[in-house]
C-alpha cells in the first residue's frame, strides 16, 4: 500500500483538533473560585476538579490509547469525542460537587483524542519531517491548553462556570462532524487481543530505557507546570491582586505566546542531538520559578516567567516525543501510552502538590517546592547521562 503523507492543511487541521479537545482538561482551572462560591467550598477543595480531570486523563491514556494500535484509529477518535460531549454536558448540569467530580474524571478519560492524533500524524508524515510535524501539532495542543484558561476565565466571569462546559460540548460536537469528514482511516498495527496489547505496553516500559527516561523527565517537568497553573489562580485571586476569573484567565495568553516556540523546537530536533533541548528546557523552568518567587506585588516577573516556563516545558516534551516516535514505528501508540500516562500522573501529582504547598506556605512554598522538583529532574537527567548519550544517538540515527 502506497504511503500517504500529510499535507500542510492536514497537519494544521490536526493541530486545531488537538488544541480544541485538550482544552477540555484545563477549562476548570480558572473556574475554581467560582465553583467554590457556588457550593460554599474552600478553594483548595474546589481545586480537586483540576487534578481529578488529570487523573482521568492518565487513566484514559493507560487504558484507551493503546487501543490505537489494535483498532481503527479514526473510529476510536470519533467514539471518544462523542462520549466527551456527554461528559461535558454532565459537568454543565451538575447539581452537586460530587457529580462535578465524577464528570471531571470522565472528561479526562475520554479527552485522550490528541494522543491518538499524534501517533497517527507521526505515521502519516515523512521520516525527515517527523520532528517539525509533531512540533506543529504540539503547538496547536499547547495553544489550546494555554488559551483555554483565558477563554474559560472570560466565559466564567461573564456567564458563569457552567456556560464554559456547555460551549466546550458544542465545540466537540462540531469537531466530531469535521473529523469524520476529514480524518483518514488507518490500519491497525497489532494483531493480538487487548490483554496481549497491555502486556506489550508493560514490556516496552521495562525494556526501553530511552522511553523510561523520557517518561520520567516529562512527568517531573509537567508536575511543576501543573502546580504553577493551579496555584496561580489562588495567588492572583488573593491580596494584593484580588483578580477575578476574567483577569486571571488572561494570563493564559502569555503561555500561549510561549507555545509558538513548539514548531521551532520540533525542527531543531530533526536530525540533531536533542539532549541540549532537554537540559535547556529544564533550566528555563528553574529560572521561571526563581522569578515567580520574587514576583511580589508586581506582574512583570510573573508574565515573563509564564512564557519562559512554557517554552521550557515544550522544549522537554516535544524533544522527548520526537525521540520516542523514532524507536519502533509499529508501537507508537503504546510508547505514547507509557510517555503520556507518566506525564499526566506527574501533572495530577503536581497539582495536588501545589495545593498542599499552598496550604503550607502559600506562594513562596509553591515556588520553592517546584524549584526542588526541577533540581531533582536535572540531577536524574545527568545521572543517566552516559546511558542517555548512547540511546539518543541510536534514536537520532533512526529519525
Amino acid at each position: 500500500m502506497e504511503q500517504k503523507y500529510l499535507g500542510k492543511g492536514d497537519t494544521a487541521f490536526m493541530a486545531a483538533c488537538t488544541g480544541l479537545i485538550v482544552a477540555n482538561i484545563y477549562y476548570c482551572q480558572p473556574l475554581v473560585v467560582l465553583i467554590s462560591k457556588e457550593w460554599g467550598l474552600h478553594e483548595s477543595m474546589a481545586g480537586r476538579v483540576t487534578y481529578l480531570t488529570q487523573i482521568g486523563y492518565a487513566l484514559g491514556l493507560l487504558l484507551l490509547v493503546p487501543l490505537g494500535d489494535i483498532l481503527e484509529r479514526r473510529k476510536q477518535i470519533l467514539v471518544s469525542t462523542g462520549i466527551t460531549v456527554l461528559a461535558l454536558l454532565l459537568a454543565a448540569t451538575a447539581h452537586s460537587f460530587i457529580v462535578l467530580q465524577i464528570a471531571s474524571v470522565l472528561i479526562g478519560v475520554f479527552s485522550i483524542v490528541p494522543q491518538l492524533i499524534l501517533p497517527l500524524a507521526a505515521t502519516l508524515c515523512h521520516d525527515s519531517k517527523r520532528g517539525s510535524t509533531i512540533g506543529t501539532i504540539m503547538a496547536g495542543l499547547l495553544i489550546g491548553i494555554l488559551a483555554s484558561r483565558s477563554l474559560s476565565g472570560t466565559i466564567g466571569s461573564l456567564y458563569g462556570w457552567r456556560a464554559m462546559y456547555y460551549i466546550a460540548a458544542g465545540v466537540c460536537a462540531v469537531l466530531l462532524v469535521l473529523m469524520r469528514l476529514r480524518f483518514p482511516s488507518s490500519k491497525p498495527s497489532f494483531n493480538g487481543h487487548y490483554g496481549h496489547l497491555m502486556k506489550s505496553v508493560a514490556h516496552y516500559a521495562m525494556t526501553q530505557p530511552l522511553l523510561r527516561q523520557a517518561a520520567v523527565t516529562n512527568a517531573l517537568s509537567f508536575a511543576v507546570v501543573s502546580a504553577f497553573w493551579v496555584t496561580m489562580v489562588l495567588f492572583l485571586s488573593a491580596p494584593p491582586f484580588g483578580f477575578k476569573s476574567l483577569e486571571i484567565g488572561m494570563f493564559g495568553l502569555a503561555g500561549a505566546a510561549g507555545a509558538l516556540a513548539a514548531p521551532l523546537i520540533g525542527k531543531i530536533s530533526d536530525g540533531r542531538d536533542p539532549r541540549n533541548n532537554i537540559i535547556i528546557g529544564l533550566v528555563c523552568e528553574l529560572l521561571s520559578f526563581i522569578g515567580f518567587y520574587f514576583t511580589g506585588s508586581g506582574i512583570f516577573l510573573l508574565l515573563a516567567g509564564i512564557i519562559i516556563l512554557d517554552v521550557g516545558h515544550q522544549s522537554v516534551q516535544v524533544t522527548n516525543q520526537t525521540i520516542i516516535y523514532s524507536i519502533l514505528p509499529e508501537a507508537r501508540n503504546r510508547f505514547n501510552t507509557v510517555f503520556m500516562t507518566s506525564t499526566f500522573i506527574g501533572g495530577a501529582t503536581g497539582s495536588a502538590l501545589g495545593l498542599f504547598l499552598w496550604n503550607v506556605g502559600h506562594w513562596p512554598a509553591v515556588c520553592a517546592g517546584c524549584c526542588g522538583v526541577i533540581l531533582v529532574n536535572i540531577f536524574l537527567f545527568f545521572r543517566n547521562k552516559a546511558k542517555a548519550i548512547r540511546n539518543v544517538e541510536i534514536a537520532v540515527q533512526k529519525a
